[in-house]
């Protein structure tokens, strides 16, 4: 053997990289936060609380996920697609907008609704001297400098919030606060994007019950809905103990105080005793995956961003929305209702749960999108007026439209791209079962939509109108009659070829022939020597927030530069975009654009656009604010709402530039700036459910591991030469060809490449 000659030995020990040590990644202040935004984060997917200092008072502001009010302010009976089409063809598209756009703007609801506040009267502790969120354990911490403390958390798996404050006079009790329901309040600015008044709700006045050790408060909403707030405490010993929860009403339901049950069982068992089965979910959640890349500013965002998904993404609670568990306490509705926007926000804030190895976190998405499906499917009939199935682009709780700009509200590929989720579950779990049961029936559903809808015209299958998000706003100009735009072909030509390949997979030979040709029918991607244009015809000539016309390089990954005629797009088109600029993009933007330069192999671009949405776009406490905060630096947009999918978008950048997996190649490192010499991750996910942990030492591949969860076979691409081969540990065999390694596991399969 020749000296320095690198060789791979497969062996069965573990790779040496190591969860990561959390401590470094808290959320911390020197004082307490004085704006809801910036505030200690804690949540379990379905309560949240924002732990911060308003005037002399400790606030926590507390949330409740399922709290909305669905009243519906759009018609969809008055008005439909071909409609709409038919006044876009007569140019009368005010008729369409009045229809279509305005409910969404002049009428309140539907709208998700805030909860309530908790106050304590903090003026006679004094000086803070830290306040923090430790991430590995989900618990708020305030310490003052007289010595007293606060120690908080929500329950990882229980719907209650604790506290306990040490060394507090018995005088520091728990106030209750209700929503201004009743108050009238200005907004300035945009009432969308600030919020309306919540007296424009009409509700009525709540009720509270109190006693010495207990407040309830019960708020009526609309329709029958009620919500209900409860908060018991105790005081012993210079310490003040205490539960709050909230618990949501339908019409018909009959029970009521469930949340004030929850807070008396809970205070009698006591703060240290109902604490360590919430450490050990987070524990449990912490052991998934880590990275380790020595950029301190992207690796600490990295895990601020990680421990906000473990508050707001959870099984059994309603999916992301835009703000998820926090909604804004300012005394207004939260910036666009809080809804469920399916353009776009939904799906950047699931992004990193696939490759970051949380697929039950990512299971929260597809049980709403399948729980809401019949409701969906009616919405496809009445609007579309075909069968299968399309979902509102602005959603409710339940699954109703809402409306706004229609071109993208009411677009017909937003199914299409939801079906990804379906998809990818299958894809990084290899899940038969949920194969069956959920991944084949919803995407043949989208399918057979996208199929139905579809015209032939020149032999080729088209959408009778078309759009991309949010590309020239609400204006007329934004539906496309000539042609297809990128986004939505790129949408169908990923549903179509998703669907033969689940339908491959499900034994359904004559469905696969099916999609198969559907697809081969469909228009090729338009492009020029700009990359892939908006629609042809129409390059991409400004800048904008929506990197619509760039889907097929990332998320779909229709397109893959190990291809050289594909390489050439998507060189052309990432050279555009920086052509264009950023001064129209929000922060989700730079996020977005992290990722597709990562799928481009270009590790010093990704890392550039994750550094700016880190220092540029991000308040405090991690939050995104959309706007830029350091006075337009990057962005026009410099105003602050806070929505969730910017951050979770980031999280994936960082995960694309460690791994990828999505052509059927299994790639560790393929997009790090050279100067990352020193990095590491452990218990990625791969397609294929596939665990792979790799080490670079000296900017020099050192490791590799593979664990297969299900069996199958992987096609790894090599990084280092290979002289000898040991097989170990469930591995059938192994084959190498054009430095790719591929590797057939039995389940449970385990195999360590060393580069020694």
């Amino acid at each position: 053997m020749k000296k320095g000659m690198p060789v791979i030995i497969f062996i069965v020990c573990s790779l040496s990289v190591q969860a990561q040590s959390l401590p470094g990644y808290n959320i911390t202040f020197a004082s307490l936060p004085k704006r809801w935004d910036e505030a200690l984060p804690l949540g379990n997917g379905m309560l949240g609380a924002l732990i911060w200092q308003k005037g002399d008072a400790l606030r926590f502001s507390i949330d409740r996920a399922d709290l909305w009010d669905e009243r519906q302010a759009l018609d969809i009976s008055k008005f439909n697609f071909k409609w709409v089409e038919q006044q876009v063809m007569k140019h009368q598209y005010d008729t369409v907008q009045q229809l279509g756009d305005v409910p969404y703007d002049a009428i309140p609801y539907p709208t998700k609704i805030p909860a309530a506040a908790l106050e304590f009267n903090i003026a006679s502790l004094g000086e803070v001297n830290s306040a923090s969120v430790d991430i590995a354990t989900a618990t708020a911490k305030v310490i003052w400098k007289n010595g007293a403390k606060l120690d908080a958390f929500i329950h990882a798996t229980e719907p209650f919030g604790a506290f306990r404050l040490i060394h507090v006079s018995p005088g520091i009790l728990p106030q209750l606060l209700m929503p201004a329901y009743q108050l009238k309040k200005e907004n300035n600015g945009n009432s969308t994007v600030n919020g309306q008044a919540l007296v424009n709700l009409g509700y009525a006045k709540g009720m509270v019950e109190k006693d010495k050790h207990h407040i309830t408060y019960i708020q009526p909403g609309s329709n029958g809905f009620r919500y209900e707030v409860s908060i018991s405490w105790k005081y012993k010993n210079d310490t003040l103990e205490g539960i709050w929860s909230i618990a949501s009403y339908q019409k018909d339901e009959k029970k009521n105080y469930v949340a004030e049950k929850i807070c008396t069982d809970k205070l009698a068992h006591g703060y240290q005793k109902i604490l360590p089965s919430h450490v050990q979910w987070w524990k449990n959640y912490w052991a998934k995956s880590s990275v380790e890349i020595p950029d301190t500013l992207l690796q600490k965002q990295y895990y601020s961003e990680l421990y906000k998904f473990g508050c707001v993404a959870r099984r059994g609670a309603p999916p992301v929305t835009l703000q998820a568990v926090w909604t804004a306490d300012n005394g207004l509705l939260p910036p666009w209702k809080g809804d469920i926007h399916n353009d776009l926000n939904t799906q950047l804030s699931y992004w990193l749960s696939f490759a970051g190895n949380h697929l039950q976190e990512a299971a929260s998405f597809t049980d709403w999108l399948w729980n809401v499906r019949e409701e969906n499917k009616k919405f496809t009939k009445q609007y579309f007026q075909t069968d299968g199935l399309n979902v509102p682009g602005v959603a409710t709780l339940s699954g109703k439209p809402m409306g706004g700009w229609i071109q993208y509200s009411l677009s017909p590929t937003i199914s299409a791209w939801l079906s990804q989720y379906f998809y990818w579950q299958w894809k990084y779990s290899m899940d038969k079962n949920f194969l069956m049961r959920r991944a084949y029936p919803y995407i043949h559903d989208v399918a057979a939509y996208l199929s139905e809808i579809t015209v032939l015209k020149n032999g080729k299958r088209v959408l009778p109108l078309s759009s991309s998000p949010e590309y020239h706003d609400n204006d007329i100009s934004a539906w496309y009659t000539q042609g297809n735009t990128n986004y939505d072909v790129a949408l169908m030509r990923f549903a179509f070829g998703a669907a033969a390949e689940i339908a491959e997979a499900a034994g359904k030979k004559n469905e696969t022939e099916q999609w198969k040709k559907d697809l081969s029918q469909l228009p090729p991607l338009a492009v020029d020597s700009t990359g892939l244009m908006m629609a042809p015809g129409e390059d991409r000539t400004v800048s904008h927030r929506h990197h619509s016309n760039l889907m097929a390089i990332f998320p779909l990954g229709l397109l893959n530069p190990e291809r050289s005629s594909d390489k050439a797009v998507i060189d052309s088109s990432l050279h555009w975009l920086q052509h264009t600029g950023t001064r129209e993009w929000c922060g989700y933007s730079f996020s977005w654009a992290a990722c597709l330069y990562a799928r481009a192999k270009d590790g010093e671009n990704a890392a550039k656009e994750l550094r700016i949405f880190a220092s540029n776009f991000c308040s405090p406490n991690s939050f995104h604010l959309n706007g830029d905060q350091k006075g337009g630096q990057f962005s026009g947009f410099t105003y602050r709402p806070f929505t969730l999918e910017g951050n979770f978008a980031f999280a994936e950048g960082v995960q694309q530039m460690l791994l990828q997996s999505y052509s059927g190649v299994t790639e560790v490192f393929p997009a790090v700036p050279d100067g990352w010499k020193n990095i590491s991750f452990n218990n990625l996910r791969a397609e294929g459910a596939f665990l792979v942990s790799a080490k670079k030492n000296n900017g020099v591949v050192s490791e590799i591991k593979i664990v297969s969860e299900k069996g199958g076979t992987a096609l790894l691409k090599l990084p280092f030469k290979i002289q000898n081969i040991e097989k170990k540990q469930g591995v059938v065999s192994t084959e190498i060809t054009n430095g790719l390694m591929k590797i057939v596991f039995q389940k449970g399969g385990t195999i360590v490449l060393k580069n020694d």
